[in-house]
């Protein structure tokens, strides 16, 4: 049996070696036109920042591709024949399979004032990141559209790189999506803290220029000089490539799949940020990496039934870390640490935690994420908030 498997993120490199530990016989082969080898694409700010090498991205040595027999192809899909069970690629190749796994994730949400300028940069790929390295050098003045976590990292870059930097927020208060508005506005101090000319509220409507950037006009009515702009307004599922090919599956806004993550075509999987699982769609890394490996047992034949796991995720605004689980948005109990930029919030319904927001210290989410699974009343937990901390030096807050 020969899988195949495009896309080398976390989800289909995890279902590449969950089935090579199933089965050690099967042929596997990984195609991808991004790179030759898995990175980790939530490291992609430190490699902008010189901070890490190319080679440092990635998660596994080159030589354990070799050792479980997994042949990596590079190469950019241009078409899918399910009924032949074969794939097109831009180099005039074909790979024949018995088996298919869709992994191609995320790519950067368009904006609708966006357009072809050499200076408009995404941050979502290593193409990104070779554009935004290409173009910081002649950067005198860069433009930040979109305020959430990959807007914020790709700032951190450019204000590292001694690039003045304005950052466009269309909200009232800083990515209200997560942060209830006290969160907003303390993390919205510490941006502006770093030397950031941050504006919420405020949206790019057009792009000057013709070939080149050369600024962009917001919804204010201000002109902004500058040699670049990322687009940070958020991803989604990377399936416009599939829409043109001989037998695409069915699509919604991502690859659609039934709880095993069969598609609609026969031998056909879908994993990871570009499947529509159960009409969810998780654009998370541990989401991406649990996928991979229940798709690994789907693929081999066993019965699956994927169920979502609890939400967590962790970040840093420059700074100011910050960890949640569970909800993030609705009621609470909301505490700003005294003498810090700290605060805690409790999300909670009918006496019961129903989730977790932590600025400014460092937290463990499995032990958040552990009582939110055992569903713990607030009043326990609150007396407890001090056993999800993790105790670094200089990290712990008095609560």
């Amino acid at each position: 049996m020969h899988v195949v498997i495009v896309g080398n993120g976390v989800a289909g490199i995890t279902a590449a070696l969950a089935v090579r530990a199933k089965d050690p016989q099967v042929e596997i082969t990984v195609v991808s036109g991004e790179g030759d080898y898995f990175f980790s694409r939530t490291a992609l700010m430190y490699a902008f920042m010189d901070q890490m090498q190319r080679r440092d991205l990635e998660p596994y040595e080159r030589h354990v591709f070799r050792e479980k027999r997994i042949t990596l192809r590079r190469g950019w899909v241009t078409d899918l024949d399910a009924e032949g069970r074969r794939l097109s690629l831009a180099d005039g190749g074909l790979v024949r399979y018995d088996k298919l796994l869709l992994a191609t994730g995320s790519r950067g949400r368009r904006a609708e004032w966006e357009r072809k300028l050499d200076g408009v940069v995404n941050f979502v790929t290593l193409q990104d990141l070779e554009a935004c390295e290409r173009l910081t050098p002649g950067t005198k003045r860069a433009v930040v559209a979109g305020g959430g976590l990959i807007g914020v990292e790709l700032v951190e870059c450019l204000v590292h790189h001694k690039v003045a930097t304005t950052f466009l927020v269309r909200e009232a208060t800083y990515w209200p999506a997560a942060l209830s508005p006290e969160e907003g506005e303390l993390v919205a101090a510490h941006i502006r803290a770093q030397g950031v000319d941050l504006r919420l509220g405020t949206e790019v409507t057009s792009l000057e220029g013709e070939g080149r950037l050369s600024g962009v006009v917001t919804t204010a009515g201000d002109k902004i000089d500058c040699e670049m702009v990322g687009v940070t307004i958020g991803v989604e599922p990377n399936v416009e490539w599939l829409r043109g090919v001989k037998t695409p599956p069915e699509l919604g806004r991502g690859v659609k799949t039934d709880g095993g993550f069969r598609t609609s075509l026969p031998h056909v999987f879908a994993a990871g940020d570009v499947a529509e699982v159960n009409g969810r769609i998780e654009p998370l890394w541990y989401a991406a990496k649990r996928q991979g490996a229940a798709v690994a047992r789907s693929i081999m034949g066993e019965t699956v039934e994927y169920g979502s796991p609890t939400y967590y995720n962790s970040a840093k605004f420059f700074h100011l870390e910050w960890t949640c689980a569970g909800e993030t948005k609705g009621p609470g109990r909301f505490k700003k640490l005294a003498g810090r930029e700290a605060s805690v919030r409790v999300l909670e319904r009918d006496g019961f935690v129903t989730g977790f927001s932590m600025l400014g210290s460092r937290w463990n989410h499995r032990v958040l994420v552990k009582w939110l699974e055992e569903k713990r009343r607030t009043e326990d937990v609150m007396g407890r908030l001090s056993e999800a901390q993790y105790d670094v030096e200089f990290g712990r807050v008095a609560l």
